[in-house]
């Protein structure tokens, strides 16, 4: 009963820490509101470009810092990995899905990495890898997040991972991909924007 009672106090604390928008509080400290500039996104990506690479780096340390803590915080506690693999969902849903923001917020691809880091981070490599070569290679951080995110259930898989550890990675992916809808329609059109370091 005990365990359960931690679960869902974690599971609330995981989804509170990722509703905080990094991206869009460090915009605001450098005064702007990211919202309304570049391509309106909250996540680093965006930083990096509208205000400048020192608080891009931040935002991305702090979004993926969102993930890693309430993992790490699970399996402090000894949680069965089923737990701490919702746990990891629900600090990633906060960051997508803001109660800070109107239930809106970023794409979820830096916490999903911080969630993965503390969850496998064996898969994170193969993943990693799949995003360096197609940044070096094309420099769309869009199609570069899209595929590690649909590289990561089946490295998960692979790993012969606990099932809900598979489901909860499986979510996760549908929902990086799904929010980068309007990035795969420039994708295939060729209107993009490319990384410039």
């Amino acid at each position: 009963m005990a365990e359960h009672y931690l679960l869902l106090i974690l599971l609330a604390g995981a989804y509170l820490l990722g509703s905080i928008p990094t991206g869009l509080l460090l915009g605001k400290l450098a005064g702007i509101d990211v919202r309304k500039e570049g391509s309106g996104n909250i996540g680093a990506t965006n930083l990096y470009r509208t205000v400048g690479r020192k608080v891009g780096v931040l935002t991305l340390i702090g979004d993926c810092l969102k993930g890693i803590i309430p993992v790490l915080l699970a399996k402090y506690y000894a949680l069965p990995v089923n737990y701490v693999a919702w746990i990891g969902l629900a600090a990633f849903c906060g960051h997508v899905f803001s109660l800070f923001m109107r239930f809106k917020g970023g794409k979820g691809v830096a916490t999903a990495l911080g969630v993965f880091l503390a969850l496998s981070p064996l898969a994170v490599c193969a993943a990693l890898g799949v995003f360096v070569i197609l940044m070096l290679k094309w420099r769309y951080v869009s199609l570069g997040s899209v595929m590690a995110a649909a590289v990561m259930p089946v490295a998960i898989m692979l790993m012969g991972s606990d099932r809900s550890l598979v489901i909860v990675t499986m979510i996760i992916a549908v929902i990086v991909i799904a929010k980068h809808h309007e990035n795969i329609k420039r994708l295939l059109v060729g209107t993009e924007s490319r990384f410039k370091a």
